[in-house]
């Protein structure tokens, strides 16, 4: 048996935008498939509003936090509205197909995400980008107090990867949806999380806002690369800056 997370003691507030940083192997998605039930702990406990975790049906579950995971290969040639309704599922309380509650919830999210003329595609045949937003939209449509984001940057372009922290930011802002969200961008993680938890050999690093955990020193420690920070020019957000090596 292989402990890949140990000593690890974390608590999300409702509401918080969390970010989880830290290189590879270092135990980021374990974490985010422990918290959402996917693994199970072999030492220690997970308690969401003072209930443990096991205690949860998985439609409970469900109805209160949703996954993006890393890598989503379809199978099956669904179309993209198909895969977005699916995320309504724990809400259909037995119902065989949606109803137009569902279905306006899902094209709203399509819209959000800037898929709504995919609408009709098969997912099979979309890039990795549109089917990141794909999956990002199933996810909102789920409509969970909790969102787990495992790299949702994966596979976007600038202007999208922008976009989608813009939109899930604000959701965060507005209806109190609490997100812990996965990236190997520090930057994208400084400008957008109240708080983060930095991760090496399965183990917290260091934890805080982004300016308390993101100094040079500590980077290059966890990091092994030399990097420069500072604030960026328009004042609002800590800057991290790889250095090249001399060649």
């Amino acid at each position: 048996r292989v402990r890949t997370l140990w000593s690890v003691s974390l608590g999300f507030q409702k509401g918080e935008f969390f970010g989880l940083v830290g290189p590879n192997g270092s135990g980021k998605t374990t974490l985010l498939r422990l918290l959402d039930r996917i693994y199970m702990p072999h030492e220690g406990r997970i308690t969401l509003d003072g209930r443990d975790l096991t205690s949860y049906s998985r439609i409970e579950l469900a109805r209160r936090i949703a996954f993006v995971p890393q890598e989503t290969a379809p199978l099956f040639p669904f179309t993209v509205l198909e895969v977005v309704l699916m995320g309504r599922a724990p809400h259909s309380k037995g119902r065989a197909f949606e109803n137009p509650h569902d279905r306006e919830i899902s094209v709203t999210m399509l819209e959000l995400t800037d898929v709504s003329h995919l609408a009709h595609q098969p997912v099979t045949a979309l890039s990795g980008g549109e089917r990141q937003r794909v999956f990002i939209a199933r996810a909102l449509a789920q409509q969970p107090s909790i969102l787990l984001l495992d790299e949702p940057n994966a596979h976007l372009d600038i202007a999208h990867q922008i976009e989608i922290f813009d939109i899930i930011r604000r959701l965060n802002k507005e209806s109190g949806l609490t997100v812990v969200s996965v990236s190997h961008d520090l930057n994208l993680a400084a400008t957008y999380s109240d708080r983060v938890a930095m991760l090496l050999c399965g183990s917290i690093a260091a934890v805080g806002t982004p300016e308390e955990v993101f100094t040079r020193s500590r980077i290059m420690d966890v990091f092994r690369t030399p990097v420069f920070v500072d604030t960026h020019p328009s004042g609002n957000n800590l800057r991290v800056t790889l250095i090249p090596s001399q060649r």
